[in-house]
């Protein structure tokens, strides 16, 4: 089958891998020169099954209203502007805040998640990828107590769902991370997943589009995607500034930008964009070794080889992807208070995650016949790319997925 993916960042290109091997005919399309350069292109770097709490959870509306009003808020709404949209995303977000669906939200990313992490260790086994690998799990650390209580208790939900976390004291977690030593005294305690990794997404994407050309994927980079051609109900080409191609099916993997390119067709995807700033930086003598998550701050830090990439924040200020000096200055400001020679040479980014209500992605088929989505991974894009993508190409290929579909789909909402 003729199969078009749109997005070459780590979903998009993680889709025409696994389609391609299964012996369709892909080939994928992107507005920028090669793959992975908007969504994955310097972001936190972890694949983190431990991150699978929704950000729909009973505790974010009481943080939200504490943190109203102060430019340093890890997650930030810029509502200078009325777009009802927003606030209907909003709305759902707020229905999915209670214990029940965060359990199920939670249960729901874990299958991507796991199922995805472990796709990634088969494939490495396979084929050589040069990417900045680390396999020493990702350790949570919390300096207030009652933080540290309810991530112990979603720890317990996790673990209940097949993930390995371990609670650990304050000793024991600067036992794992001496760099963390300066800050013992402030520690609560932390939460230990051995099975987690890091390393940098755009180079495994890139080296994924490799693998995925050599089994006959063809890439049209420079291509602006225009509009989504249908026909009798079902998909017939995609319009380009290029011309019009066509296929038999279509991938949509455009992260935030896949509701814009859908809406003109009636297909409402409750997907909206959350800025997120990283900084990297040449890691110095204190720089930290293991994968860390500071959740006080909201903040990742995966050490990359002889690079340390930080990450955090969330900014819902539609499409504006400019650079905000101050925000991006906290990470760096946050990252050398905790880790004073944590490195130099700072290289600031900032980029856009697709998050849904429920913070569980959108995979699987739409209303018209032969368009299929997979979107709406918000901050776990690289820890649940390369199972998203293969769980699609079964359901393109109307093969069963390994993983259960229930509750993945556009339908749910």
């Amino acid at each position: 089958m003729r199969v078009i993916v749109l997005g070459a960042g780590i979903v998009g290109v993680s889709t025409a891998y696994w389609l391609a091997k299964d012996g369709h005919d892909v080939t994928v399309i992107d507005r920028q020169p090669r793959p992975a350069q908007e969504t994955s292109f310097a972001n936190g770097g972890q694949i983190s099954a431990s991150h699978a709490e929704p950000w729909a959870n009973p505790a974010t509306p009481f943080k939200a209203i504490k943190w109203l009003g102060r430019k340093d808020a890890p997650l930030l709404w810029r509502l200078t502007r009325f777009d009802p949209e927003l606030w209907a995303w909003g709305m759902r977000f707020l229905a999915n805040c209670t214990t029940a669906r965060t359990a199920i939200n939670t249960e729901r990313t874990l299958r991507v998640a796991l199922y995805s992490r472990a796709l990634l260790k088969d494939l490495n086994q396979s084929c050589k990828l040069d990417y900045d690998r680390k396999t020493e799990g990702i350790l949570h650390i919390y300096r207030d107590g009652q933080e540290f209580e309810l991530a112990c208790r979603a720890a317990e939900t996790m673990k209940n769902f097949g993930l390995n976390r371990q609670v650990v004291d304050a000793n024991a977690c600067v036992a794992m991370e001496p760099a963390l030593a300066p800050s013992r005294s402030s520690l609560q305690g932390g939460i230990f997943t051995p099975e987690d990794e890091s390393g940098d997404a755009c180079r495994f994407t890139q080296e994924l589009a490799k693998l995925s050309q050599a089994l006959g994927t063809t890439f049209l980079f420079d291509t602006r995607i225009k509009a989504i051609e249908v026909e009798a109900g079902g998909f017939k080409a995609v319009l380009t500034d290029k011309g019009a191609i066509e296929a038999q099916a279509c991938v949509v993997a455009m992260a935030s930008y896949s509701p814009q390119l859908l809406a003109p067709l009636g297909i409402k995807v409750p997907v909206v964009p959350a800025k997120g700033y990283s900084v990297t930086l040449k890691a110095g003598p204190g720089a930290p070794s293991v994968s860390l998550t500071d959740d006080e701050h909201k903040m990742v830090y995966s050490r990359l080889n002889d690079r340390l990439r930080v990450a955090g924040t969330a900014e819902f200020s539609g499409h504006d992807t400019s650079m905000n000096d101050y925000r991006a200055g906290l990470i760096l400001e946050k990252t050398l208070g905790l880790f004073p020679e944590a490195g130099s040479d700072p290289q600031f980014w900032t980029g856009l995650r697709p998050v849904t209500p429920d913070s569980v992605p959108i995979m699987g088929g739409t209303k018209v016949k032969g368009l299929y989505l997979n979107t709406g991974h918000g901050t776990l894009g690289w820890t649940m790319g390369l199972g998203s993508g293969r769980f699609l190409a079964d359901i393109l290929g109307g093969n069963s997925p390994a993983i259960d579909p229930q509750g993945l789909g556009l339908d749910r909402f």
